[in-house]
């Protein structure tokens, strides 16, 4: 078995989208990829708060104390144009960001203490929209300062004042540390990262020790070979096995090191989160990898023995990867959380179990329980792939 185990790994190594994808991507691409998508998103956020945004104002004279919170507001620049017509105009070609359009009557409404409007015209059609919530914060502002004004007529006291302005005021303790709460944001997208690495990278793998062989002819030399059909199965698993799993230890190691040699350059509470995790976080992340690797192992190989040709080999394993995906994104969604039911669910009780250890309130008991459920079931599906190698109408489909 050993021997056909190193046999088929030193072939492995020998190919080059092999070594890409089991190799390079896990432990260089990857980790670039994302660090880089992180700095990258975080830098576009940051400018996106503080850029300069254009706009033009009609009725000033309507409401002359609004036009002035908008003139000194930093970060604003008022543009002129012609008339309310050119505004949609301006705005798709660039010239402002927004114009605001006050009616007339706007100060008589408020003289007699009645709700005013004013018109935002902007476009909103883009993924960060920063222009509506920088505009309401300024309109935010001028009415706190108009409901205070009014109040303040009224001879009342500051305590009365703060009454009437916030009756009932909600002071926030929150029982989440900043680990759980960057946690939760953070550790639902590191089991999907980890579990379609490991499972890509033993995807072509597996695609060659099954329909390869058959395709090349050596699969009937090697059925020949002194050496029992569950030897040979068990080697090929274990190579898959090797492969899935190495992928996704070296994209930890490496994304750990990344942390370690540039977290200090994080801010806020994500960099209280990454000090936070520690080695043995960080271990058991890795133990949840050995039988997850495992079950993609077995399911890969099965299918693989079973196809004709490397063609329909990676035409069946494509569909199964989107059926795979599921479990995982199910346990990013909203109100999915770890607990006795989702334990049992396979993959999804692993992406789980992850996200809780990234926050830091992993319930023990429960690790165990995935644990042993996620290494029973990849038993039964590699005794499922062994009594599947074993039938001479799936080896030799015609």
């Amino acid at each position: 078995m050993w021997t056909v185990y190193f046999k088929e790994l030193l072939e492995l190594l020998r190919d080059r989208k092999t070594f890409i994808f089991t190799l390079l991507l896990p432990i260089v691409a990857m980790p670039m990829i994302f660090g880089g998508l992180g700095y990258l998103s975080s830098t576009i956020f940051k400018k996106a708060q503080h850029k300069e945004l254009t706009y033009a104002l009609f009725g000033k004279e309507n409401a002359p104390g609004l036009s002035e919170r908008f003139a000194r507001e930093k970060g604003l620049r008022e543009v002129p144009l012609a008339d309310e017509g050119a505004i949609k105009a301006a705005i798709d070609a660039d010239r402002i960001h927004f114009a605001i359009v006050i009616p007339p009557g706007f100060e008589p409404a408020m003289a007699a203490h009645r709700q005013a409007r004013v018109t935002l015209h902007y476009n909103n059609a883009v993924a960060l929209d920063m222009t509506r919530k920088r505009v309401a914060a300024v309109i935010d502002a001028h009415n706190g300062a108009l409901r205070e004004q009014a109040l303040s007529a009224m001879n009342m006291s500051r305590a009365e004042l703060r009454f009437a302005l916030n009756p009932i005021e909600l002071e926030e303790l929150s029982t989440a540390g900043t680990r759980e709460r960057m946690g939760a944001l953070v550790g639902g997208f590191l089991p999907y990262i980890l579990l379609m690495v490991c499972l890509m990278a033993a995807m072509y793998p597996a695609i060659d020790l099954g329909a390869g062989e058959k395709e090349r002819g050596t699969l009937e030399t090697l059925l020949l070979a002194p050496i029992s059909r569950t030897a040979l199965v068990m080697a090929k698993f274990l190579v898959l096995f090797t492969v899935g799993l190495t992928s996704a230890l070296l994209m930890v190691a490496s994304m750990g090191l990344l942390l370690a040699l540039f977290g200090g350059s994080l801010e806020g509470g994500l960099a209280q989160m990454v000090r936070a995790i520690g080695a043995r976080d960080l271990a058991m992340v890795a133990l949840m990898l050995v039988p997850t690797a495992a079950i993609f192992a077995s399911i890969l190989l099965s299918i693989s023995i079973y196809a004709k040709s490397y063609k329909e080999a990676s035409g069946m394993i494509s569909p199964l990867m989107m059926l795979l995906i599921v479990p995982i994104v199910v346990a990013m969604l909203p109100g999915v959380e770890l607990n006795w039911f989702w334990s049992m669910v396979p993959l999804t009780n692993v992406s789980l179990a992850m996200k809780e250890l990234v926050k830091g309130t992993m319930d023990y008991r429960m690790f165990s329980a995935i644990l042993l459920s996620t290494t029973l079931i990849a038993g039964a599906l590699l005794a499922w792939c062994r009594w599947w190698f074993n039938r001479e109408d799936v080896l030799f489909r015609s």
